[in-house]
C-alpha cells in the first residue's frame, strides 16, 4: 500500500483513496533502499512496475501510468541472492541498467576526513556550534578506524563530537577514538 497506494475500502483502515510513492514520484525519480530486502510477492509487482510503468493501486482495478526514473540501492549481494533463491533475477536485470558500485569507507583512502569536514560544518551550523576544524590527532584517529558502520558511524561520531567538543576543534578524545585504532575497529 505505501509503493502502490490504495483505494477506499481495500483493507480496515482504509478510509479514502491514496497514491502511493510510486504515483507520488511520477515525473520525477523514486529511491528505493535496500531494495535486497524486498519480499518475492513485492517483487513481482514491482517487475510488472518497471517493464510497463503502470501501477494498480492495491484495491483498485484502473490500470495508472507513471513516469518514473527509479534509482535502488543495497548493501547486499544481489547476484548471490538470486543464487538463493532470494531475489528474482529478471528483476535484477531490470534495475541494474547502470550500476554503481561505491566501495565502503574503509577503502577509500581521503575520504573518511572529507566527509568528517562535511558533517561538522553541517551540524555545527544546525547546533549553533563553533567548531572549525579537526585536530591533527582526530583526523589519525578518522583515517585509521576501519568504519565497519560505514558513512552512518562517521556521520554519528561526528555530531556525538560536536556535543562533546570543548574547544574550535573535534579531537580523537571528543571522537571516542583513539590513534592507535587499527582495521579491527575495536577502540
Amino acid at each position: 500500500s505505501e509503493l502502490f497506494g490504495y483505494e477506499k475500502g481495500a483493507f480496515t483502515g482504509a478510509h479514502k483513496q491514496t497514491p502511493g510513492k510510486i504515483e507520488l514520484a511520477s515525473g520525477g525519480t523514486l529511491f528505493l533502499d535496500e531494495i535486497g530486502d524486498m519480499p518475492l510477492s513485492l517483487q513481482a509487482k514491482m517487475l510488472r512496475f518497471l517493464q510497463e510503468k503502470v501501477i494498480e493501486r492495491l484495491g483498485g482495478r484502473a490500470e495508472i501510468p507513471v513516469d518514473v526514473r527509479v534509482v535502488c540501492a543495497t548493501n547486499q549481494n544481489l547476484e548471490k541472492l538470486i543464487g538463493e533463491g532470494g531475489f528474482r533475477e529478471d528483476l535484477f536485470y531490470r534495475i541494474s541498467e547502470v550500476p554503481v558500485n561505491v566501495p565502503p569507507l574503509r577503502q577509500r583512502a581521503g575520504d573518511v576526513v572529507v566527509l568528517a569536514r562535511y558533517f561538522m560544518e553541517k551540524y555545527a551550523a544546525q547546533q549553533g556550534k563553533s567548531v572549525r576544524g579537526l585536530s591533527p590527532d582526530a583526523v589519525q584517529a578518522l583515517e585509521h578506524h576501519s568504519w565497519p558502520g560505514n558513512v552512518r558511524e562517521l556521520e554519528n561520531k561526528i555530531k556525538t563530537a560536536l556535543v562533546m567538543a570543548d574547544g574550535d576543534r573535534i579531537t580523537a578524545e571528543d571522537l571516542s577514538l583513539s590513534v592507535g585504532d587499527g582495521e579491527d575497529g575495536e577502540n
